[in-house]
């Protein structure tokens, strides 16, 4: 379990590609003086478990599951990855609950930058927009972020300078794919009420019920 808040970014030194899986080695600084194998790591927003440490390098193991629904396959060698270890229980939590299970991938349609930050307009299917309400919170590429608005194939969001600084999120570029994980808790109000009433996650029902 993390929080979306990105601790460090990471650099792919290696990539080991097999016949149903690939070695993926990064090298890293700050968290890296606290891990060991078996450790659970977000690299772009997918919960990967350790299996060996170097001096400055995590080294994981991804399966073709992976490979399939993340942008993980898609890294080249050196390319940056944003990094953050496991929830604790006495952590501060800053962002929102994050499994690291990637529900699938959007593409940027669209990216504007302001004095504000960078706003993002990010392409997707059906299923994941069905999840989404404005305010509602979401992970880009491991990057807890609030949702502005939703259309019929894409919403928004927007990156401070902070993130834009601090995550891959500020030099991603149009025509760019991101790793799309749902707000657990949204998953399960949409279940209990397709389940009992027949009705769907909406702005409107959060509203009534405090959410938001």
């Amino acid at each position: 379990m993390f929080t979306g808040i990105i601790e460090e970014l990471g650099s792919v030194d290696k990539i080991l590609k097999k016949d149903s899986f690939f070695k993926l080695e990064i090298k890293a600084e700050k968290i890296i003086t606290t891990l060991k194998v078996g450790d659970s790591v977000s690299v772009n927003g997918v919960c990967l478990t350790i299996v060996e440490t170097k001096k400055d390098k995590l080294i994981f193991d991804c399966i073709g599951e992976t490979l399939k629904r993340t942008n993980l396959g898609m890294l080249k060698v050196k390319e940056k990855v944003n990094l953050e270890r496991a929830l604790k229980l006495d952590s501060f939590l800053s962002g929102h609950i994050v499994l690291g299970h990637v529900d699938g991938m959007g593409k940027i349609l669209k990216k504007i930058k302001e004095e504000s930050g960078i706003s993002l307009f990010v392409d997707t299917n059906k299923e994941i927009l069905d999840y989404l309400v404005p305010k509602g919170s979401i992970s880009l590429d491991g990057v807890s972020l609030t949702i502005v608005e939703i259309e019929n194939s894409y919403f928004s969001v927007n990156i401070i300078p902070h993130t834009a600084e601090n995550t891959t999120l500020g030099f991603k570029n149009i025509g760019d794919y991101l790793n799309i994980e749902i707000d657990i808790f949204a998953k399960y109000v949409n279940k209990i009420l397709t389940k009992k009433k027949g009705e769907h996650l909406s702005e409107g029902f959060l509203r009534e019920h405090g959410f938001l």
